[in-house]
């Protein structure tokens, strides 16, 4: 089977789809890519047994008939957390517990920060729609550096390019060459739920039924906790 997802799922799926396949469902060849890319590519008709995506886009592409949206099931939930330039760091540690104590001391980074990196998924959209609420979009516009779509935001942290970073704690955790100071404060935090559904133009909709119903499962929590996402409530 095929499957299409955003980067920022990519490798906490692979571990999904592989206990999955273990379970003796059927494999499943997931690609890849920014999710606005995905998205397009879904609604363009390419054919896709599963789809994985923020639950917002999913929701619009179920409006429009491309995913079956009595399908469409949470599996993860992604915190946004904030990172620094870390050079001679390995594999960057999540910590646990946020990364300011509240909101203004958040904003008082955001400020004295001179380049401030952020991603073209739903957690930069977020961040940006955050800074606006807060009236410092025209303070920071010139600082905000947006990461190439498909190019995590631990990417331009490392390189030197941004200063400060905020993108989801999954997609920061274990990169190198950067420190997480932590997730988002709780009164300014911004979470992310990634969901699954069956495309319309599934070649095998009951096997993809199937794997979406393991991936959503009690069986595989451990993996998602792993992998730094938190597991979303269940009925």
């Amino acid at each position: 089977m095929r499957a299409i997802s955003s980067m920022a799922t990519r490798h906490v799926l692979a571990d999904l789809l592989a206990a999955a396949a273990d379970a003796g469902l059927p494999e499943v060849e997931v690609e890849s890519v920014g999710g606005v890319d995905a998205a397009r590519r879904v609604a363009e008709g390419e054919p896709f047994d599963l789809v994985f995506l923020a639950d917002g886009a999913l929701g619009r592409l179920a409006d429009a008939d491309h995913v079956d949206a009595a399908t469409l099931t949470p599996l993860v939930v992604s915190e946004v957390a904030v990172a620094v330039p870390a050079p001679g760091v390995v594999a960057a540690e999540a910590p646990d517990g946020p990364a300011f104590p509240d909101a203004a001391a958040m904003r008082e980074a955001l400020l004295a920060a001179p380049r401030l990196g952020y991603s073209t998924g739903p957690s930069g959209t977020a961040l940006v729609a955050m800074i606006e609420r807060w009236g410092l979009a025209e303070e920071l516009g010139g600082r905000l550096v947006q990461a190439r779509p498909g190019i995590p935001v631990a990417a331009s942290l490392a390189a030197g390019d941004v200063d400060l970073g905020c993108q989801q704690l999954s997609e920061l955790a274990g990169q190198p060459g950067i420190r997480i100071l932590g997730t988002l404060p709780d009164d300014c935090a911004i979470t992310t739920v990634f969901a699954g559904a069956v495309a319309t133009a599934a070649a095998d909709p009951d096997g993809a039924r199937a794997v979406l119903a393991l991936l959503a499962s009690d069986a595989v929590d451990a993996i998602k906790v792993r992998h730094s996402f938190a597991v979303p409530p269940r009925p």
